[in-house]
């Protein structure tokens, strides 16, 4: 695990671009943090990374977006979800175990016990001490990503 703290939203951005930039095709990314934290500008700077020129949303009322780059983005947001059964209805497993892109699932602790054995896992905080600071702790789940998360560890050293 590690932890970097991003002044400004131009960081945050910063960072998501070169994420999306270096990472293959097959990687989960399970986001947490509060409303307004900024996981959507995460994503849409990652998608930006992903060479995806198209206005990246937070797929609240879809529960899940598809965008073309580079990779395939499939970003979900899973608030609005209540029951295990609605991931199956959605189609949710397909993307998590064989993806041909990048999946990036917000609210994903809703359904922890639902969520692929191998995932980064990005928790975005406010730090209290700025409007603008964010906490960005970087973490691993399995050990099929061990180099892609090195390779994070590496470009979030600002």
């Amino acid at each position: 695990m590690f932890e970097i703290i991003s002044k400004s939203p131009a960081e945050t951005a910063d960072l998501g671009k070169k994420i999306g930039a270096m990472l293959p095709d097959g990687v989960v990314i399970c986001l947490y943090g509060d409303l307004g934290a900024g996981k959507t500008l995460f994503v849409q700077n990652l998608a930006l990374g992903l060479g995806i020129d198209e206005d990246v949303t937070s797929p609240t009322f879809n529960i899940m977006n598809v965008y073309e780059g580079r990779l395939p983005l499939y970003h979900f947001d899973l608030y609005r979800l209540e029951q295990e059964y609605e991931l199956e209805d959605i189609g949710f497993y397909d993307y998590v175990e064989e993806s041909d892109g990048i999946v990036v699932i917000e609210w994903a602790d809703k359904f922890a016990d639902c969520l692929p054995e191998d995932y980064l896992l990005l928790t975005i905080e406010r730090t209290g001490n700025d409007d603008n600071e964010r906490k960005l702790i970087f973490d691993i789940r399995g050990t099929a990503y061990t180099n892609i998360f090195q390779e994070v560890g590496t470009l979030c050293q600002f």
